[in-house]
């Protein structure tokens, strides 16, 4: 059971590092405009040697952002939770945080996926038919690195709960 929490707390550190990295950083494409490379993120965009934040409001720029944002917090409060089950805090004896962990790694995942989904829908559909010449770039790449890990952090937590679990309902038949 704690090699599967253990797994599943490195998984979900090493992702929340990631999506922060990703979610802050300009990089999430890069194209050529007038011989020239430029990038961006969700938050500016680079032209060569000057950065200008988004001045107007782009609505899949705003979706992106606010479902990374709360991917960041669904799994920051699963880590809380999950080094909270792993050293047996009781402050709760009736709410098993093994399995809040495991679900909040869970909805996690599926944020970044549906931020990542929105992303790329709408930038393969703009930029696919205006730019010959982009790509998507590293940043961009570390948040769908990002929905691995927390998926696979919510994998490990459950499996603990069902290791965890088990022994305890074959017990009260």
């Amino acid at each position: 059971m704690y090699s599967f929490m253990g797994g599943g707390l490195f998984c979900a550190g090493v992702g929340n590092i990631l999506l922060i990295v990703s979610t802050a950083t300009d990089y999430w494409m890069q194209y050529r405009q007038s011989s020239n490379y430029m990038h961006q993120g969700l938050w500016r965009y680079c032209k060569p040697g000057k950065c200008f934040p988004h001045n107007e409001s782009i609505a899949h720029l705003d979706a992106t952002r606010a479902l990374m944002i709360l991917s960041l917090l669904a799994c920051f409060i699963g880590i809380i939770i999950g080094i909270m089950a792993f050293i047996h805090y009781s402050s709760f004896d009736r709410f098993d945080k093994t399995f809040a962990a495991g679900i909040l790694f869970f909805i996690s995942c599926f944020l970044v996926f549906l931020a990542m989904a929105v992303y790329t829908g709408v930038t393969i559909n703009y930029y696919g038919k205006r730019y010959g010449n982009w790509r998507f770039s590293w940043s961009y790449i570390i948040g769908w690195v990002s929905v691995v890990l927390t998926f696979f952090s919510g994998i490990f937590y459950l499996c603990a709960y069902r290791m965890h679990e088990c022994p305890r309902s074959a017990n009260s038949h």
